[in-house]
């Protein structure tokens, strides 16, 4: 089998494209092809799990999903998960490689190109086609040396470029003449075509702005296309994609943390027609009409800590609990509940201890031995099955683990308050099962009617149709080229 290829590229971040790889994804494979989704190197603190524990970035499992494929370390082989301002965890095929500086990263990245193609040739040996996603932008022409996630590995495997700018952020026109106009000859080599994405209104008043940027570039353009409303509905990785959702009279309130991860266990609770999903950004009290506040994973659990306390989130948290509000921690935000997180090895900075918000009475100590796994659970109370992940650092243990609420093959899993009121676990996913969350939602007083996992399909297939709609598929099918022997 002979896999050909084709790369999405960015005018910028977010204009898209991860989306538009999964829609593709789906729809070529309903053409009988098999596909596989690749992004080289990714930033991101939402990362999915794979059956072999390891972890890619979230959309990559998503597009794998819209491919039929299990998610597998090889479809994103360098990962970044934003840890500080200025440093990241690097996870490579999978595996935690150790901290780095954004400075330490940028000036050396001895063997992550290579290990990138060692990633995409052992893909694309069986797959048809393969859809490479860039990252960011190729106009960062200070980021160009030592690229490896645009131009840099679209040279190093010669790979089409589609340029994909995103309208609805405005000046579209000077996004993709302006990306030309800075990039190399050789890079140019690479661009096959350009896409108009996120176009609200009348597709054809574009009609002449779509022209002068063909003109201009000397690139055909492969498609405008509209706003796909139903995007809210698919996992979301980035941050900046999370959004509150209006639904109905049940309150969830998120506060929005600094290093939020694996906020995927919020689609399903949003995805519900009664639930309103209110995330609430940093300067903003907790409202106080909450029914539950759900606290979400973290890449840094005290850093995190103390920016919950420097909004005075602590404070709405405490008086919520004792309004009789419910409270749920996850992972990260389960340990933030507990009255101690002990850092003794500096794991997260500096070697320390805090106090946490004291709601269960567990104590976490963190290690760098990390935990990463795919997980089947049952919960305690109506035996229900739940399918998720764990994703995390440390052990917390103490009086509240009696009262666990999941049971993991031969162990208890989680924490809960005296009162019943306030629950922790590192069990990441828990949501997505209809009937769990059924039942959660009615210890809050409300009904569930989603088919979380099924929507989820039906939404994938609905991208595809609205690509089909608006894009020259086969022109653009006819554009990948075969992957060349390493």
């Amino acid at each position: 089998m002979t896999a050909r290829a084709l790369m999405i590229q960015g005018t910028g971040s977010n204009v898209g494209k991860s989306l538009l790889v999964a829609g593709l994804a789906r729809a070529f494979v309903r053409r009988g092809l098999k596909v596989a989704p690749f992004k080289s190197q990714n930033m991101s603190n939402n990362a999915a799990v794979t059956p072999e524990g390891g972890e890619i970035g979230r959309a990559q499992a998503l597009q794998a999903r819209a491919a039929g494929l299990a998610p597998h370390v090889d479809m994103n082989p360098v990962l970044l998960k934003p840890e500080t301002d200025t440093g990241a965890q690097l996870i490579v095929q999978g595996k935690r490689r150790g901290t780095q500086s954004a400075g330490s990263f940028m000036r050396d990245k001895t063997g992550l190109l290579e290990a990138a193609l060692e990633s995409y040739h052992r893909l694309a040996a069986g797959v048809d086609l393969v859809l490479i996603e860039g990252a960011g932008s190729p106009a960062e022409t200070n980021l160009r040396r030592g690229d490896i996630a645009n131009m840099g590995f679209a040279c190093a495997v010669r790979a089409p470029v589609v340029l994909v700018g995103d309208i609805h952020r405005g000046g579209v026109i000077a996004q993709i003449v302006g990306t030309q106009a800075v990039l190399d000859p050789t890079d140019l080599e690479r661009i096959v075509g350009f896409a108009v994405n996120r176009f609200r209104g009348d597709v054809s008043l574009f009609d002449t702005g779509r022209d002068d940027i063909a003109r201009r570039t000397g690139w055909p353009s492969l498609g405008v296309i509209p706003w796909f409303w139903e995007a809210w509905k698919l996992p979301a990785e980035d941050m900046m994609d999370i959004a509150s959702r209006r639904g109905g009279a049940c309150k969830v309130v998120v506060p929005q943390l600094e290093r939020m991860a694996n906020f995927d266990d919020l689609d399903p609770l949003a995805a519900e027609p009664e639930v309103t999903v209110e995330i609430v950004p940093p300067g903003r009290a907790l409202p106080g009409d909450a029914d539950l506040v759900l606290i979400p994973g973290s890449k840094s659990t005290i850093g995190d800590l103390a920016y919950l306390r420097a909004q005075g989130w602590d404070i709405d948290i405490l008086a919520h609990h004792r309004r009789g509000g419910h409270v749920l921690g996850l992972c990260g935000g389960y340990q933030m509940l507990g009255k101690t997180i002990d850092d003794p090895l500096g794991v997260e900075g500096a070697p320390g201890k805090v106090a946490g918000l004291g709601l269960l009475d567990v104590h976490t100590v963190m290690s760098d031995d990390k935990r990463v796994t795919l997980t089947e659970a049952t919960s305690l109370e109506g035996g229900l099955p739940v399918q998720g992940y764990e994703i995390h650092m440390g052990r917390t243990t103490g009086a509240d683990c009696k009262r666990g609420w999941l049971q993991i093959a031969d162990r208890v899993e989680g924490a809960a308050s005296a009162d019943g009121r306030v629950l922790g676990s590192y069990l990441h996913g828990l949501f997505s099962a209809d009937g769990f969350r059924g039942h959660y939602l009615s210890r809050l007083g409300y009904d569930s009617s989603t088919q979380y996992e099924d929507s989820v399909e039906e939404t994938l297939d609905a991208l595809a149709d609205h690509l089909e709609q608006h894009m020259d598929l086969d022109h653009l099918l006819s554009l990948a080229t075969e992957v060349p022997a390493r």
